[in-house]
This record gives C-alpha cells, sequence and structure tokens, in this order.
C-alpha cells in the first residue's frame, strides 16, 4: 500500500532497502519454525497443527505481498533501471529459492511414491493424500498432479500428516511459481547501459547465478518451471552479453545446462523403456514421454544458443561437451549399453531431439580446445562409451567438408591426433559392435528411405567420403593415418583402412594409385622378416595393382622384374590376374624360373633349415604363378616345378617340422602346390606326403598347418590313389580326416566338414568315406551339416552380454598394449615419471568393475567351481589393501 507513495526513483533508497532485511529475518524466523514445529505433527496435537498452518499462512501472506509489490513496479515504466530496485531481485531471489528447497525432497523420490499409489490402491487402502494423489492421476489433471506430487515431497518434514497442512502448501508452491514469474517479468524490464556501474553488474551477476542455483532445486519439479527458469538465464546472459561476458561463471552454466540435458534425456529413455515393457502405446504415458521429448529440445537449443555466444569462455569446460555427446550416444541405440525401447519413440528422439543438439557439433569445430579434447591420444574411455567416439568423429567428418580450410587445417593437422588417425583408433575398440554386428541407418540414394545397414559398412562410407573432400594439404596425414591402420594388429581395422585406400586409390588420379603401389612394394622389399605387418601390405599391394593402369602395371614390372631374385618377396604377394594376359604369361614364366632356381640351389648347398625364408618365398612365387596362370605354363616347366617339390619332400621330418615355424610354412606350400599337380602324382610320392602328416598329427601341430592339410585331404577327391599306395594311404586318409572332423577348434572343425564333404562328392574311393566318421557324434555333425541344420544359437540378449564381457578383456588388452607400446624404446632411467590421470584410474576401475558384473552374470546361470570362493577373498583382501593405500595417501 505504500508503493504508490513512492516515486520509481526512492523506491529502492526510502523503501526496498529499509523492509527488505526486515522481511527476509522474518521469512527465515517463519521457515525455521516450520521446520522445528512440523516435527511434532500429528492430528491429536490441534493446537501444533493451528501453529503450524498459521506460519504456513503467513508465509503464503508474504509471498502473496512480495508478488504484488513486483507487479506494481511492472506498472510504473517499461524500462525500469536496476538502481530503483538493486535489493528487490536478490532477496525475492532468496525467498523463492528457499521456498521451492522446502518442497523438493519428496521429489527425488518421486517414483518410490507414485508406486506405493499403486500399491496401496491395489490393497484396496489410501490415505488422504494418496487417494488425492490417486484421484488426481485417474482424472488427468497434470497440473495439479505436479503440485501434488512436491506437496508429498514434504512428507519427511511434516513426519507423515501431510494431509493436515496440505491445503496451505499447495498455496505456498503455487505463490512462489507466481512470484518468480512475476520477477522475471520485471527483470527482463531491467536497464542496464554500456556505462553501468560495477555494482550494477555485480548485481545482475549475482542474480543469474541465484536462478541458476534455484535450477538445481526445480529440476525435477515441473517442465515448465525448469524450462522459463533456464530461459531467463539464457535470455539475461544474452541481452547483457557485452556487459556481463567476463563476470559470468560460464562453466557452471554449461555445465547446468549439460547436466539438465542429460537428465531429461534419460528421463525420456526410461518412459520410453517403461512403455517398450508394459506395451503402452498411448495416454499419459505416452503425453509424459512428448513432452519430456520436447524438454529435452529446449536444453539442446538453448545450449547451441549459449555456446554461440560464449564458445570462448569454454576453454576448460570443453570435456563436459565432450562427455554430453558420448553419454547420449551411449545410451542410445545401436550402443551395446541402451534400453531396449521401440523403433517409433526412438525415432522420436532423434527427430526431436539430437536433430536439435546436432548444431552444436558445427559450433565447436572452430574451436581448437574441443578439437585437442576430443582427439587426445589418453582419453581413457570406458567400453560404453567407445562406439560413441567413433559415431562423434564420423559426425565431426560429415561436417568438416563444408567448414573453411584453417577449420579443417585444425581438425588433420593440429597437435593432436589428426582427425584420420582418432577415428582408426575409435574404431579399433569397437570389438563387440563389430561382431554382433550393430546397425545404424543409411539413405543409400536420393530420396530413398534410409535402410539399416552395419557399423563396418556405415564407417567405411562415411569414411570415403570424408577422403573424397580431403583438400590435397592433407594427404600426408592421410596417407600417414591409412598406413598405420593398415599395419594395426587389428584385422577389421587393417581391412577398413584397405577399403579406405582402394577407394582413394580409384577416387584419384592414376598417376596417384601409381605412386601408393610404387612405395607399398618398395616397403615389402625392404621389410626385414617375414610378420603380420608384410602380410597386409601383401593383400593391399594385392587388391591396388588391379587399380592401376596398363602402362603403370608395364611399369611396375620393369621397376620390380619378376626374373630378380631380390623382387620375389614383392611378387608372392600378387595375383597375376591383375595383368593383361601377354603381361601374366610372362610374369608367370620369369616367376617360376626365378623361383625354381632359389629352390634348387638351395638344394644343391643342402643350407641348414634355419635358412629358408628364400625357398619359401621361392614357393610362394611358384603358387602365386599357378594360381594366377597356370594353364599358361609350359609342360617342361610343370613338370620341373613337379620334380622339385618332390625333392623337398625328402627333405623334412616330422619333428623338425612340429619344431620349426619356418618349416611349418615350408610344409604348407608345399601342400598348396601339390594340389595343382595331384592328377600326376606317383604313389612313391602320396606315400611319402601321407606318412609324415600322420606323423605330424601325433605331435599335435598348429592350426595353420592342420588348414593346409584339409585343402590337400579335400583334392585328393579328384585322384585314384594307386594301388600299390592304397594299403598304407587309405587308413592315414581316413585318421586325418576323423580327426579333423573332431577337432575343437570351431574353425578347424567348420573347414574340415566343408573339405570332407568335397572329397566325398568326388572321390572313387567310396570305402573310405564311412571309414572317416568313427563315431556317432562325428557322424551326427556331418548329417547335420549336409542338411543345413543351425545349431542351436544364443539369444540376443545373450549374445550381447557376452560381447560386453570380452569387450572388458579386450580393452584391458588394449590399455596394457598402448602403455608398452608408449614405453618401448626409451630407457627407464631417463624416463620421465608422470603421475596417472583420472582417465587411467577410471579405465581400470571400470575395468575391475565390468568384470564383477561378468562374474555376477556366470553365478547366475550355474553353480560356480570350487575354487572360486578362495580366489574372490584374496581379491577382497588385495582391494582392502588398495583402499587402505588410498587412504593413507589422501
Amino acid at each position: 500500500m505504500f508503493l504508490p507513495h513512492i516515486s520509481l526513483a526512492d523506491l529502492e533508497q526510502t523503501f526496498f532497502s529499509k523492509v527488505l532485511p526486515k522481511t527476509l529475518q522474518l521469512f527465515d524466523n517463519l521457515m525455521y519454525e516450520l521446520s522445528s514445529q512440523a516435527k511434532g505433527l500429528t492430528s491429536q496435537n490441534t493446537e501444533l497443527c493451528s501453529t503450524v498452518r498459521n506460519l504456513l499462512q503467513t508465509v503464503v501472506q508474504l509471498l502473496e505481498t512480495l508478488t504484488s509489490c513486483v507487479r506494481y513496479v511492472c506498472t510504473l515504466q517499461e524500462c525500469v533501471p536496476l538502481e530503483s530496485v538493486r535489493t528487490f531481485p536478490s532477496s525475492v531471489l532468496y525467498m523463492i529459492k528457499n521456498t521451492f528447497t522446502h518442497c523438493k525432497a519428496l521429489c527425488d523420490i518421486c517414483a518410490l511414491l507414485m508406486a506405493a499409489v499403486v500399491f496401496r490402491a491395489i490393497n484396496g487402502y489410501q490415505n488422504d493424500v494418496f487417494a488425492i494423489f490417486l484421484c488426481k492421476f485417474q482424472s488427468g489433471l497434470k497440473a495439479e498432479i505436479r503440485i501434488l506430487m512436491l506437496l508429498m515431497d514434504s512428507e519427511s518434514v511434516y513426519c507423515g500428516h501431510l494431509h493436515l497442512i496440505s491445503d496451505l502448501l499447495q498455496a505456498m508452491f503455487k505463490e512462489t511459481y507466481s512470484l518468480q514469474k512475476q520477477l522475471m517479468e520485471l527483470l527482463d524490464m531491467i536497464s542496464m547501459g554500456s556505462a553501468s556501474s560495477e555494482d550494477n553488474i555485480a548485481d545482475m551477476v549475482s542474480v543469474i547465478h541465484t536462478v541458476l542455483e534455484i535450477c538445481s532445486v526445480v529440476s525435477n519439479m515441473d517442465h515448465a518451471l525448469h524450462a522459463n527458469t533456464w530461459k531467463f538465464i539464457i535470455k539475461q546472459s544474452l541481452k547483457h552479453h557485452s556487459l556481463l561476458q567476463c563476470h559470468l561463471k560460464h562453466s557452471d552454466i554449461l555445465s547446468g545446462l549439460c547436466k539438465d540435458t542429460l537428465l531429461s534425456f534419460h528421463s525420456c529413455l526410461q518412459l520410453a523403456e517403461q512403455m517398450k515393457m508394459s506395451e503402452i502405446q498411448e495416454g499419459t504415458d505416452l503425453k509424459l514421454f512428448q513432452k519430456t521429448v520436447k524438454l529435452c529440445r529446449f536444453f539442446a537449443n538453448s545450449l547451441v544458443h549459449y555456446t554461440k555466444e560464449f564458445l570462448s569462455f569454454f576453454s576448460d569446460s570443453c570435456s563436459q561437451l565432450h562427455q554430453l555427446f558420448l553419454q547420449i550416444y551411449s545410451k542410445f541405440p545401436p550402443s551395446l549399453y541402451a534400453p531396449v525401447i521401440l523403433e517409433v519413440h526412438r525415432d522420436e528422439i532423434s527427430r526431436v531431439f539430437l536433430v536439435a543438439l546436432d548444431p552444436l557439433i558445427n559450433q565447436l569445430l572452430p574451436f581448437s580446445p574441443f578439437m585437442e579434447q576430443v582427439l587426445s591420444e589418453k582419453l581413457g574411455l570406458p567400453p560404453e562409451q567407445q562406439l560413441p567416439q567413433c559415431l562423434l568423429l564420423i559426425a565431426i567428418m560429415d561436417k568438416l567438408s563444408s567448414q573453411p580450410e584453417e577449420v579443417q587445417s585444425l581438425w588433420n593437422t593440429g597437435r593432436s591426433l589428426s582427425l584420420f588417425s582418432a577415428l582408426f583408433l575409435s574404431f579399433q575398440q569397437c570389438s563387440g559392435e563389430l561382431s554382433l554386428p550393430v546397425c545404424l541407418p543409411e539413405v543409400i540414394g536420393t530420396g530413398q528411405p534410409a535402410v539399416p545397414i552395419t557399423l563396418y559398412h556405415y564407417v567405411c562410407v562415411h569414411l570415403c567420403s570424408f577422403i573424397a573432400s580431403t583438400l590435397p594439404s592433407h594427404f600426408p596425414q592421410l596417407e600417414r593415418a591409412l598406413l598405420d591402420a593398415v599395419l594395426s594388429s587389428s584385422m577389421i581395422t587393417s581391412l577398413l583402412a584397405m577399403d579406405s585406400w582402394c577407394f582413394l586409390a580409384r577416387y584419384g588420379t592414376a598417376e596417384l594409385c601409381a605412386h601408393h603401389v610404387f612405395v607399398l612394394a618398395h616397403l615389402i622389399k625392404s621389410w626385414p622378416s617375414e610378420c603380420y605387418e608384410v602380410s597386409a601390405l601383401g593383400v593391399l599391394l594385392r587388391r591396388m595393382l588391379f587399380l592401376m593402369a596398363p602402362d603403370h602395371q608395364v611399369e611396375f614390372t620393369h621397376k620390380f622384374l619378376p626374373k630378380e631374385a631380390e623382387n620375389l618377396a614383392v611378387w608372392q604377394h600378387i595375383s597375376l590376374k591383375a595383368l593383361s594376359p601377354d603381361l601374366r604369361k610372362q610374369a608367370a614364366h620369369q616367376l617360376c624360373v626365378a623361383g625354381l632356381a632359389q629352390c634348387r640351389q638351395w638344394l644343391n648347398s643342402r643350407r641348414a633349415l634355419g635358412e629358408l625364408r628364400p625357398v619359401n618365398i621361392a614357393f610362394s612365387v611358384i603358387l602365386t604363378a599357378c594360381n594366377s596362370a597356370g594353364d599358361t605354363l609350359e609342360g617342361e616347366l610343370q613338370a620341373s616345378i613337379s620334380g622339385v617339390l618332390g625333392q623337398f619332400w625328402t627333405c623334412l621330418q616330422a619333428k623338425q617340422v612340429s619344431d620349426d615355424p619356418c618349416l611349418q610354412q615350408t610344409l604348407c606350400l608345399l601342400l598348396h602346390l601339390l594340389e595343382f599337380f595331384i592328377q600326376t602324382l606317383g604313389a612313391q610320392l602320396i606315400t611319402q606326403v601321407f606318412a609324415l602328416q600322420s606323423s605330424l598329427f601325433q605331435l599335435d601341430p598348429p592350426d595353420h598347418v592342420r588348414l593346409a592339410t584339409l585343402d590337400f585331404l579335400s583334392s585328393m577327391g579328384k585322384v585314384f590313389i594307386p594301388q600299390e599306395a592304397q594299403r598304407q594311404v587309405v587308413p592315414q586318409l581316413s585318421c586325418l580326416f576323423a580327426s579333423l572332423l573332431a577337432d575343437q577348434t570351431w574353425l578347424i572343425h567348420q573347414h574340415a566338414l566343408e573339405a570332407f564333404t568335397h572329397f566325398a562328392e568326388e572321390t572313387s574311393h567310396e570305402d573310405v568315406v564311412p571309414q572317416c566318421l568313427n563315431s556317432e557324434e562325428t557322424k551326427n555333425k556331418v548329417v547335420s551339416f549336409l542338411a543345413k541344420m543351425r545349431q542351436v544359437e544364443e539369444t540376443t540378449e545373450a549374445r550381447t552380454e557376452r560381447m560386453k564381457r570380452e569387450r572388458i578383456i579386450y580393452s584391458a588388452h588394449f590399455l596394457k598394449k598402448t602403455e608398452e607400446q608408449d614405453s618401448a624404446g626409451e630407457p627407464l632411467a631417463k624416463r620421465a615419471c608422470h603421475p596417472p590421470s583420472e582417465e587411467q584410474y577410471k579405465s581400470a576401475v571400470g575395468t575391475m568393475e565390468g568384470a564383477v558384473e561378468a562374474v555376477k552374470l556366470l553365478l547366475q546361470k550355474g553353480s560356480p567351481p570350487a575354487w572360486l570362493a578362495v580366489k574372490l577373498e584374496a581379491l577382497h583382501t588385495a582391494i582392502a589393501t588398495l583402499r587402505n593405500s588410498v587412504r593413507e595417501t589422501s
């Protein structure tokens, strides 16, 4: 009633600065009395009940009075100087915050109360508050439901007697809501010129920070209240951008936005999961889901707007933005760790929320600290965030081609990993998703609907698209990343690099393809020993030779002459089918001649068995010639090859082969070569071959020897075993097949079934077939294979859980290998001692937690072994020791 008699210019000095401090004191006293008196509240103690109601009534009246004051000030003029109401906003916000906090506690356990409502309804018992709640819930009055939920929040304060004062608590919440809304209208009218004093700036900054604290209080109360509170923060921050930008706690505001975005997103997923489990397609749950998705979109838009204006202040907050994307992707399909939801709900979240969040990536691309965070080599991500990291990098690649050259250079040639290298590193760690495999939607053609494709296909398509847009100045980083990935110990990563490199060869110029082929050939030629890296380079070289222009192929044969022994290491990896017919015939002849010369040189000099590498290379190039151009080889040359093969069998002994990997490779090559001359093998050589194999199998040869044996046994169906060799060879043949069909290694067993089927279909020795099936189990497996009967398959859920457990082991192995690579070649005495990062601790602890979950799953499936209890006790002791060590360090 006093306000109309005081001018706006005198309002602060005359009224607010005098009255509001006492108002705050009154408010604090009232809230203290409420908390104290409510502890003894009972329906029998009418006097205390009356006291509490009077206290609540006074609070409500106080809030009504403040609302009237704010409303009146808003009517005075369109722009209100902050100096005229300086004390008012901070005082009112203090009361709003504490009033909402008073109603907060039960919102955090709202789900439990709702469950209790249903339980009480089912059991036919309802007290007053639950009866009101259930009635409102069933009638669909959602606004009143929210208020009642907030009132139930105070059950813990009011000792289970909420029904005695629920009407006043409801009124208090409504008035607080109204007061905040009115205050925000007033603050929208506040004017701050460019010459505003430091006090004014400090006051407005304090207002925004206090409203930020209120956001954390009301986050679970009401969607509209929560969104409007954040709208005010964003709006005021942008409105007074130039004045406040250096004073706001940007990291706190960003942290709050990210946190509330994730909370809303998780609420969406929980609602979608509940609807999936209860098979609900409509009704209250669906409407609540749709509102929550829209709230997610609001937070996404707020993040985009705020980041756009204040990006330069986020240098220390990039890990939060990075984690925001990773945590969202980790809980959304196709992640193995995402909840199971209906496709319609997944599409709505993607269409409404993820699409709104997508522009944030564009805004972050020019920001160097974000690039360094995303491309860091030491992220130490837990298993559930490895696929999200890969998808984030793909999303960045998709957008980078439309960015200026300096932005592309930032990501492709920065101080950290290049974007190419980071993608291969991330892809390598997606073992579970690649094994299942998971699928992602991809538009194959313009105007066509999206179709699901595997993760490998998805990454390969987007990577090749990015390569096509890569600037020529970034090719050194691209080529380095491709070569590193080809040489990776991960076969699937190496294959991705090869596919991408072949795309580059097809998309680029013929000269670029030729240049890369020559580089690969020189690398193979100069490599000091046989290893998996050479094999990978050989596969890539073999593929890329098909992509060379004919004149460049001729140039290749001139630079790496097939007739020269020093070039045989290169030609053993090449398919002559890539060459023109004339060039193929010429190369095949020269390779066989050079290979035979090298073999004869070894035979004549009788070198030590340990010096077999040149011989193995010679056999490899002869095998290459036979595979690619065997029909063009002259008869005399074929006879020479067959004769040399026979001489080598006399040099092999089972025990030596079993002990020497180099000899094992020689044996495998000999077996593969014999397949080409199977029709011309004499009785003596067939006898020697089977005698050696039978003796070797008694010494348990490695898998690659078994596979080579199977290929040879399969080819035996084409020949009639000479009469003089049948007595010895037939029993050995049947024993070898029986042994391989009973092999427990799935790859050997599958290959054995295929080889045996092929042999049985072609052989004229029909009596051998039943002799190979020496047990009922083997017979049943062969019959099932021939009938194309599928074995019992694990469920999708069981396979997913198995992939998660295997990924934990793989992640631990990858971390160990990375640490070993980091320390390789560095003198331990000179190496700097760096303390472990928090990410390393998180990764190690995550591995421990994953192992515990794996043991839990195993215990659910069956009885544990006797030693498990003892082992767990030992681990318990070890963990206790670690805990004590941490406490001592702290």
